[in-house]
């Protein structure tokens, strides 16, 4: 049995949505960032920085989301270039270059969503989180300008890795800024696995269209 450990709105969305597309069954557990179950000796055992997602596969777990995809798709065989093919290199550029991403769209999340009280938030830190983050959307936006996704040879596990990257970043950034990037998305929440991802977790964790950076 696989088991995913997965929290709404994280990125444990890149599993869930490459397991839909492998056609894997599994099992599902939710966490809430807020409750403290993330901090429970258990999940611990399985994450020791007490994140998301864990997979439980094969008799053993795995932390972090890009081992769990590049690990799944050398399992299955599917969905990456095996090494020495062509787009290998690409493959793994992309596949942590999202990660480099995600790390600015965190912080932004962390300073808008869970700093209490607002008055504890750093404006500095909002401006130069968001200019990060551009340089990265303008980098993904000339990748996929011409491209329907991110390798030449089609829908890869780096696509995957990019999902819970593109849902977050229309929140911090004008969403007309980057067509390619919004384009690019339209058509992967028209695969059918990627629908069934979606509906599985059940809808976006943020209350508003867009979050602007308050005024110093």
């Amino acid at each position: 049995m696989i088991h995913l450990h997965h929290a709404r709105g994280s990125r444990s969305f890149r599993v869930l949505w490459l397991l839909e597309e492998l056609g894997l069954s599994y099992a599902l557990t939710e966490y809430d960032f807020t409750d403290g179950s993330l901090r429970s000796p258990e999940h611990l055992a399985r994450s020791p920085a007490g994140k998301v997602p864990a997979l439980e596969i094969d008799g053993g777990t795995i932390f972090e989301s890009g081992a769990i995809v590049q690990v799944l798709t050398e399992r299955e065989g599917r969905l990456a270039p095996k090494p020495g093919e062509a787009e290998r290199t690409a493959f793994l550029e992309w596949l942590h270059f999202a990660e480099t991403q995600a790390i600015c769209l965190q912080n932004l999340n962390i300073q808008h969503n869970f700093i209490r009280p607002e008055a504890a938030r750093s404006i500095p830190t909002m401006k130069l989180e968001t200019k990060r983050l551009v340089v990265t959307a303008r980098a993904l936006e000339r990748r996929l300008t011409g491209r329907d996704h991110l390798l030449d040879g089609g829908f890869s596990a780096a696509d995957c890795m990019f999902g819970f990257n593109v849902r977050s970043l229309g929140y911090f950034l004008p969403r007309g800024d980057y067509p390619a990037i919004f384009a690019w998305w339209e058509r992967m929440q028209a695969r059918p696995a990627c629908a069934r991802a979606l509906e599985r977790e059940g809808g976006e964790m943020f209350d508003r269209d867009f979050f602007e950076i308050p005024d110093a």
